[in-house]
């Protein structure tokens, strides 16, 4: 049997060319970059480079790039760096952020923080005329996601950065889902700060970073240490994780001509689903979207018993956002889309990858028209 991984937007494989640059870091490049002798020395080197490429993939200087543990810290790290120096201020973001957005949130507002949550349309995309009408002199961020886990809504952040540069506000960023996926550059993207995560486009786990656009102000540093990062992330840096990471960056530019690709397919297996299966319907914005994301629902049946029998066959696909995976709850996006529950229960993701093929997603298909026959029959 073969095993069909359509769950992408949680994690992708790691390329054998990232694989391969990290290995000496394990190995005979081991020194501490923190240390003068020529061990440390060497890998201060590689880091520099990876740092580089980091920065190189969307348009930023290396000053500007900050190393952490993922998407998820990098998110912490601006809302709570940011706003933790002035509790009296207010931030400014969406009721369908990633959990890593959603919570320190909350965590501010039990700190004093006002923390006002935009809604989003049918579609999943925020209304830019409430976003203005919220802003005041007491605003401190915006932080409003680029694209969904989820649905792979985009959102317009061009527009969101031209507002926020009028006002004075910084503005941030969770990138994590679209860098690597749809073109992004800070000449056309002006943000002031960015949160991407390595994993996500065939880099290694445990290692992402926060871009700190040079002139915004300083951050409130959420991880107390040493010096390294200037000071802003402390702790010894994840050297083979960093060198991993600039290796996958210096791959994207090579896969800029898959992203049709891959949005052909996406095209292609949802028309078939429609075909197929009577009742299945797409949610979100149907133009502004990832090239490789559908959250479909079925209707009158359980999202997991569908993902578990695809799975018992080999399908690998999701319910939603892996991080929220576990809590039993329908998924926060949809309800805030105003979808009701019991639609929201019979929903999948299927967020496919640059080696995904027409013949797997004819293989998907067909399970799924199974599996959706079988259940339907079992309901009756």
């Amino acid at each position: 049997m073969e095993k069909i991984y359509l769950d992408h937007n949680a994690t992708t494989p790691l390329h054998p060319e990232v694989l391969e640059a990290m290995l000496p870091a394990f190995r005979e490049n081991f020194g501490n970059p923190s240390s003068i002798h020529s061990f440390g020395r060497t890998v201060r080197v590689q880091l520099d480079e990876a740092r580089e490429k980091v920065a190189g993939l969307i348009g930023a200087q290396s000053s500007e790039i900050i190393f952490t543990s993922g998407g998820t810290e990098a998110n912490n790290l601006a809302l709570l760096g940011m706003s933790l120096k002035d509790t009296n201020k207010n931030i400014i973001t969406s009721k369908i952020e990633h959990p890593s957005v959603l919570n320190p949130c909350r965590q501010l507002e039990e700190q004093g923080v006002e923390v006002f949550y935009l809604g989003v349309d049918c579609d999943g995309r925020i209304d830019i005329n409430e976003l203005d009408a919220k802003l005041t002199e007491s605003t401190a961020l915006i932080s409003l996601q680029h694209a969904n886990s989820e649905t792979g809504v985009l959102q317009d952040i061009k527009r969101v950065s031209e507002i926020a540069k009028n006002k004075g506000i910084p503005f941030h960023t969770d990138a994590v889902q679209s860098i690597a996926k749809v073109p992004f550059n800070l000449k056309e993207f002006p943000v002031d700060m960015l949160s991407i995560s390595a994993h996500k486009f065939n880099g290694p786990k445990g290692i992402g970073a926060l871009y700190l656009k040079k002139g915004t102000p300083s951050l409130f540093s959420t991880v107390c240490g040493g010096n390294q990062e200037k000071k802003r992330r402390g702790g010894t840096e994840n050297v083979p994780g960093i060198i991993g990471f600039g290796k996958a960056c210096e791959l994207v530019s090579l896969k800029v001509g898959k992203k049709n690709q891959i949005a052909d397919l996406r095209d292609y297996f949802l028309n078939r689903i429609y075909k197929m299966i009577p009742g299945a319907q797409l949610f979100g914005d149907k133009k502004n979207r990832l090239p490789n994301t559908l959250n479909i629902g079925f209707d009158g049946l359980q999202g997991d018993t569908l993902l578990v029998a695809l799975d018992l066959d080999g399908v690998a696909v999701s319910t939603g956002s892996a991080c929220s995976s576990g809590t039993g709850l329908p998924s926060h996006v949809l309800q805030a889309m105003c979808i009701p529950d019991e639609i929201i229960n019979g929903s999948i993701r299927f967020s496919l990858g640059e080696k995904t093929s027409k013949s797997q997603l004819d293989t998907v298909l067909g399970t799924l028209v199974k599996v959706v026959e079988l259940n339907k029959t079992v309901i009756l």
